[in-house]
């Protein structure tokens, strides 16, 4: 377990009690149960491959889910606990989050202030093409969260300046590089971004199941197909495949539907039209699955990114 962040819950001032900080979000729609709670979304029109993340969460819990995108930011205030490639770990004030594509992960408060944090999610391509990594590569982060104060304030000073910047193309992608070169590269393994390779192996099977997977979300799925697909029996798969991504199979399933239906709603598809053509029941159970996962409903979810 990452332990570098104190595990202590001191207590900390509640929004609009003396001694407080300011909000620096004031405005955001409150989507969470907890109007503490408030995360906003923004897409960069000119920048295929990019979703730009801020957020302050007191009391939301978020449920195993996944990005097919890099998830870089830093936490400005606070201590986040979170659960990643089997193992719990602490993001503490200045601390890098830095997590591969298509991990699930979860993420709650450590302590009673919550914690404030900037995202950005970057697709493979994109960022090999930034880190000038051939087209085929993988990076791989060596640690999900870096207690590196100086260089988490340089992070969040650039997620600041390339929100504000999305209307610029120039500004942005001049920003851009300047994120991948100042905070990726040092974050990868020394030997070179360019051999960077994941430090634990995937069963052989697990592309063809996650292929499998992925081309039939929007039929019924059931242990013994994807058992036979990975050619295992059945229960040898469960434990395999729980061993191999460290959440059940189900688990895995509902975050490729929920986030699938996410990208149809940033294509701007109704949540109903979402939810069915992903294989869930209804806007209902989109819904409750994404406020789970992401932490904000569906329609919040279209508001946030249009505007």
């Amino acid at each position: 377990m990452n332990t570098s962040v104190p595990r202590t819950r001191a207590p900390a001032s509640r929004p609009g009690e003396a001694g407080a900080p300011m909000d620096a979000m004031a405005g955001v729609p409150e989507v969470f149960d907890e109007p503490t709670d408030r995360a906003r979304f923004k897409r960069v029109a000119h920048r295929p491959g990019i979703e730009l993340y801020r957020a302050h969460i007191v009391h939301h819990a978020f449920r195993p889910h996944c990005h097919d995108a890099y998830g870089l930011g830093a936490i400005e205030r606070g201590i986040e606990r979170f659960r990643y490639r089997g193992s719990e770990h602490l993001a503490g004030p200045g601390s890098l989050v830095l997590m591969d594509d298509d991990e699930l992960h979860t993420g709650r408060a450590e302590t009673d202030e919550g914690w404030r944090y900037r995202m950005i999610y970057i697709e493979r391509p994109l960022l090999n093409a930034l880190l000038g990594l051939p087209e085929g590569a993988s990076p791989h982060f060596r640690q999900a969260a870096v207690d590196a104060p100086t260089h988490g304030a340089q992070a969040t000073a650039l997620l600041d300046a390339l929100w504000t910047a999305t209307e610029d193309p120039l500004q942005f992608d001049g920003l851009l590089a300047e994120f991948a070169q100042r905070i990726v590269a040092p974050n990868l393994p020394p030997a070179g971004a360019e051999q960077a390779k994941a430090t634990h192996r995937e069963p052989v099977w697990l592309p063809r199941v996650r292929e499998y997977i992925e081309a039939h979300l929007l039929h019924p799925l059931d242990l013994e197909r994807l058992a036979r697909e990975a050619g295992l029996s059945p229960f040898h798969f469960l434990r395999s495949f729980k061993a191999a991504l460290r959440v059940t199979p189900h688990a895995y399933v509902q975050a490729r539907r929920v986030f699938r239906a996410k990208q149809l709603l940033a294509r701007g598809i109704q949540p109903a039209d979402a939810a069915t053509a992903v294989g869930l029941v209804d806007q209902a159970h989109l819904s409750k699955w994404m406020k789970v996962m992401f932490g904000v409903t569906p329609g919040a979810y279209s508001k946030s990114i249009r505007g």
